[in-house]
């Protein structure tokens, strides 16, 4: 702990019982949730890791990585704790940029596939309103054919020409077609604009800018549009099928960080498909299965692929950044690395995965379903 400001690492020592007087840094708004954490190495006898921010004599905010452990006289009886702390303001700096690049990055791959999802159901939507407004032009000649005959038996003066028109505009409008294909046309363009907005919200809920604050999150909703915004990138090569837990509860996550961790573990996953099936699935398809359930005061997400597993020998490194498996230009190293800060520093939660070489991989996340007390405080 910093005996002044300006040192990135320095000692301190608090007393057994973690008195007042023993408080003579100046943790700012992190003081209190520094002392507990001390208190609880005290009490456990077990070391632990806590980052905090800290003023530096210049008045910049500081992040510092500390390391409390307990420390024992002759007789192995704690007499207190000593905190080792370290500035990692810069790596955490890093950390964010390298985020935002893969995000960034993720964003540049999804734009193309986005762009297509999008003018699918535009065309049609065009292909079936030009069909409406044609079919309208041919019913109004019918109408007014119609009209005049309906005039004409008012005033008792229906002719052969009249009644001659009035079926050749029935029989130009091809009427029993319209009847069956009019109703099918707007079916199909409310289902194309119903498509489009899907993906709009999707990618509205995705892009959503983040959030310091975790906020109560319904994973099923979030995965749902996750899934809906890459669909680009696994529609050719794999089916998705969901397993979610209706009943599961909200999440406190950070939904922007969450989302990307979803985002990339279903590429990857898609990737991994492709290396079986081809690119194009001209081998079939695979399956990606996304599933989510409660295990006792954890939320669960599992995302299981039928790719070509994960090599025993690379297994150990997954989660190293820069480290990748993929061909140049197909993946930068950091999603799975990025992943697991999020999920393990920011969330404190877990992941995992779980691997079969030549059947396929399934990452498995753990996220608590309430905060701890030491991070609402932080908050």
């Amino acid at each position: 702990m910093a005996s002044a400001p300006g040192d990135s690492r320095s000692r301190q020592r608090l007393g057994k019982q973690g008195g007042g007087a023993d408080r003579t840094v100046d943790f700012a708004d992190d003081r209190e949730r520094v002392i507990a954490a001390i208190r609880q190495t005290i009490q456990s006898a077990h070391g632990q890791v806590i980052e905090f921010r800290n003023q530096h004599k210049d008045g910049s905010w500081r992040t510092l990585e500390g390391h409390a452990a307990p420390f024992r006289n002759a007789a192995s009886v704690i007499e207190g704790a000593l905190l080792v702390a370290r500035d990692i303001s810069e790596r955490k700096a890093l950390e964010v940029q390298l985020r935002q690049a893969q995000k960034l990055e993720s964003i540049g791959q999804l734009a193309a596939g986005i762009a297509h999802e999008i003018n699918t159901p535009t065309q049609f939507i065009g292909d079936n309103t030009r069909f409406v407004r044609d079919a309208f032009n041919d019913l109004r000649q019918l109408f007014t054919a119609n009209d005049q005959l309906v005039q004409a038996a008012r005033a008792s003066a229906i002719t052969p020409e009249l009644i001659q028109n009035a079926e050749s505009a029935r029989a130009a409008a091809d009427l029993d077609y319209l009847v069956d294909e009019v109703p099918k046309a707007i079916e199909q363009t409310i289902e194309g604009v119903e498509r489009v907005a899907k993906i709009v919200r999707a990618m509205k809920e995705f892009s959503h800018p983040g959030t310091d604050h975790k906020t109560m999150l319904d994973l099923n909703h979030a995965i749902e549009s996750t899934a809906t915004v890459c669909h680009s990138q696994w529609k050719y090569v794999a089916d998705l099928v969901t397993d979610f837990d209706v009943n599961l509860p909200g999440v406190p996550v950070l939904p922007g960080e969450f989302n990307q961790v979803v985002l990339n573990l279903m590429i990857n996953a898609s990737h991994a498909i492709a290396d079986v099936v081809g690119e194009d699935g001209s081998k079939g398809k695979g399956t990606i299965t996304v599933s989510t359930r409660r295990e006792g005061e954890w939320a669960e997400v599992r995302i299981r692929d039928s790719g070509t597993g994960i090599p025993e020998k690379v297994r150990e490194r997954l989660f190293e950044p820069f480290f990748t498996t993929k061909g140049v230009g197909k993946g930068t190293g950091q999603g799975l690395a990025i992943a697991r800060s999020v999920i393990v520093d920011k969330h404190g939660g877990t992941i995992h995965f779980e691997t079969e070489t030549g059947k396929g991989t399934c990452f498995v996340l753990r996220l608590p379903l309430k905060e701890p007390e030491e991070q609402k405080e932080a908050a």
